[in-house]
């Protein structure tokens, strides 16, 4: 029996994550780069574990206002980690078309810009074994992708073409484009 409820709980969560990210993005997201449906989107499991650890520490602040302070110190932070961790998954997002791409962040006006406007690469090995790949802007700006972001391969692929395209490069004439290493544009060198 528990663990039927369990399953329900995991269920309800899952459901309540999907109608979440669906009604954001139809209230808020209107531009060309939205409708593609072309998108890098933070890991599910960030939206998961922030409905989660909210639904919790909603739990903890209850019990907490009768049974200590302890309880309820605790399940303010685990509140506010699990609104966290819920606003990043739902704010951040790269949403991509042939000809540009939009990057959206909490707090922070939508920035579109054109495939051109790509200087170059770095990359970072991150512990875990995960890959963090700096793109590097014509304005000074930085684009941070993640390989465990979903969709974060094909968007440097088509970024990859656009720049080529926009920029007048043949594809085969760029020794440094190798993708099983995570090597899309030239290195960036530090100044």
């Amino acid at each position: 029996m528990e663990f039927l409820a369990v399953l329900l709980i995991a269920a309800a969560v899952f459901g309540i994550c999907f109608l979440v990210d669906r009604g954001f993005a139809k209230a808020f997201r209107s531009k060309a780069q939205h409708r593609s449906g072309l998108a890098v989107r933070a890991s599910k499991r960030y939206g998961l574990f922030g409905v989660v650890l909210t639904v919790l520490g909603i739990l903890a602040v209850c019990v907490g206002v009768t049974d200590g302070a302890v309880l309820l110190v605790g399940g303010i932070l685990v509140l506010l980690m699990g609104l966290a961790l819920a606003v990043y998954y739902l704010s951040f997002g790269v949403f991509y078309d042939g000809e540009s791409f939009l990057l959206s962040r909490f707090g922070k006006k939508d920035a579109t810009y054109f495939y051109r406007d790509i200087l170059g690469q770095k990359l970072y090995q991150i512990q875990g074994g995960s890959i963090l790949v700096e793109l590097h802007m014509v304005n000074g700006s930085v684009v941070s992708l993640q390989s465990t972001m979903d969709g974060v391969y094909p968007f440097l692929d088509t970024a990859f073409a656009g720049w080529c395209m926009q920029t007048g490069r043949d594809p085969q004439s760029c020794d440094f484009h190798d993708p099983s290493q995570s090597l899309w544009f030239p290195t960036v060198e530090d100044t």
